[in-house]
C-alpha cells in the first residue's frame, strides 16, 4: 500500500482543547511486553520490531500514542518513548496520552506519581494525562482538582478521563471547568460488536460538553480482522485471556463479519479497515480510536482507516448489522 502523508489526513480537535489529532491514534498496552498481568493479553515484542511499528504510525501521518502507567508499570510508556527517539521525532510533533491508575489511591497520588511518568516518557511530555478508571479512594472533584494543578503547572497539556459513565463525566467537567480548563476526552470501549455509548448516555453527554470519545479495542482484539472466523486455530497461541474473550464474540459475530467482508471485498481493502472507517465516521468527529499493532502490516491497515470513506449505504447496512450491539451486555464489564 502507499503510505499517506501526514499533511493529507485531515485532523479532528481533541475535545475544547485546540490540539489537533488523527482520527486514526495508536494504542500501545503491547509495549509492555508480555510481563506480569500483561502476560494475560499480549505476547513480547522485541524492540526493533516495536520501533518499526512506531515509525511506521509516524511515517503514515499518525501523530498521537496512547499509554498508561499500568501497562507494564510504565515499560510500555519507556519502550513508546525510546521507539519515539529512534524514530528522530520531537516533542512538538506527537501527542503522547497516557494514564494515572486510580485504584487503591487518593487524588494526591496524582501529584506524587507525576515524576515517574515524566521520567519514563522523557524526553516527551504528557499532552493529555487521563484518570484510568472510575473507581477511586478520591472523588471527581478531588481528582479533577489535582490534574488542574498538574496543568498549571505545565507538567502536563490536557486532562481526560477513561472508562467513566456519564454522571460522572458531568461532575468531572464541571469540576475542571472552575479551573477554566476543559475535559477532553472519555477513553472508553467503542466498536461495532459495542455500541453502549449510544444507549447508556456517555455519547449524548460528550457531544453535549464539547468532548472527544477515544475508542481502546476499536477491534475487539482482532475479532473484527475476520481472520479468526475462517480459521479458530489461530487463536490457539493467543494468550489465555485474550483467547477466551475472542471465543465469546466470535459467537455472537458471524453475521457482522460476513457483511463487514463484503463490503470490504467491494473496497478492496481488509475488514478491519472497513470496522475502523465506520467507527470513526459514523458519529461524526466525536470518536476517534486508538487500534494497537503487534506488527508493522497492522499498522498500515489501520493507516487505510484514514483514507477509507465508506458510502452512505454502506454505513447503514453496518449500522443495522450491529444495532443489536447498542443494548446488549458488553462482555468483560
Amino acid at each position: 500500500m502507499s503510505i499517506i502523508s501526514s499533511a493529507s489526513i485531515k485532523k479532528r480537535q481533541l475535545g475544547r482543547t485546540g490540539i489537533e489529532i488523527t482520527p486514526i491514534g495508536l494504542g500501545t498496552w503491547q509495549f509492555a511486553g508480555g510481563k506480569g498481568f500483561d502476560n494475560l493479553v499480549w505476547q513480547g515484542m522485541s524492540d526493533d520490531v516495536t520501533n518499526e511499528i512506531v515509525k511506521t504510525a509516524l511515517d503514515g501521518g499518525i501523530n498521537w500514542f496512547d499509554t498508561a502507567e499500568a501497562y507494564g508499570m510504565g515499560r510500555s510508556e519507556q519502550r513508546l518513548a525510546f521507539a519515539l527517539q529512534d524514530a528522530g521525532v520531537s516533542d512538538e510533533d506527537v501527542l503522547i496520552a497516557t494514564k494515572w491508575m486510580p485504584a487503591f489511591r487518593t487524588a494526591e497520588s496524582l501529584g506524587r506519581t507525576i515524576v515517574k511518568r515524566r521520567r519514563c516518557l522523557k524526553p516527551y511530555s504528557i499532552g493529555l494525562y487521563q484518570v484510568h478508571q472510575a473507581i477511586a479512594f478520591a472523588t471527581c472533584k478531588a481528582q479533577m482538582d489535582a490534574m488542574a494543578e498538574l496543568v498549571d503547572l505545565n507538567l502536563i497539556r490536557s486532562v481526560g478521563v477513561s472508562n467513566f459513565p456519564a454522571g460522572m463525566i458531568k461532575r468531572s467537567h464541571a469540576a475542571l471547568a472552575a479551573h477554566d480548563i476543559p475535559l477532553a476526552s472519555n477513553q472508553i470501549k467503542v466498536s461495532l460488536l459495542d455500541r453502549h455509548i449510544e444507549t447508556s448516555g456517555v455519547l449524548k453527554t460528550c457531544k453535549d460538553l464539547g468532548m472527544t470519545i477515544i475508542s481502546w479495542s476499536p477491534l475487539e482484539m482482532g475479532v473484527l480482522t475476520g481472520k479468526f472466523h475462517k480459521d479458530p486455530s489461530l487463536l490457539k497461541d493467543r494468550p489465555i485471556g485474550r483467547r477466551l474473550y475472542m471465543e465469546r464474540q466470535m459467537k455472537r459475530s458471524r453475521e457482522l463479519i460476513a457483511g463487514l467482508e463484503e463490503i470490504a471485498a467491494a473496497n478492496g481493502v481488509p475488514p478491519s479497515v472497513v470496522a475502523l472507517s465506520w467507527l470513526v465516521n459514523f458519529y461524526s468527529e466525536t470518536v476517534v480510536a486508538i487500534p494497537g499493532a503487534s506488527r508493522v502490516s497492522q499498522v498500515e491497515q489501520n493507516l487505510m482507516a484514514n483514507e477509507l470513506k465508506l458510502s452512505g449505504k454502506e454505513m447503514s447496512h453496518l449500522d443495522q448489522l450491529s444495532a443489536k450491539f447498542r443494548h446488549l451486555a458488553p462482555i468483560g464489564r
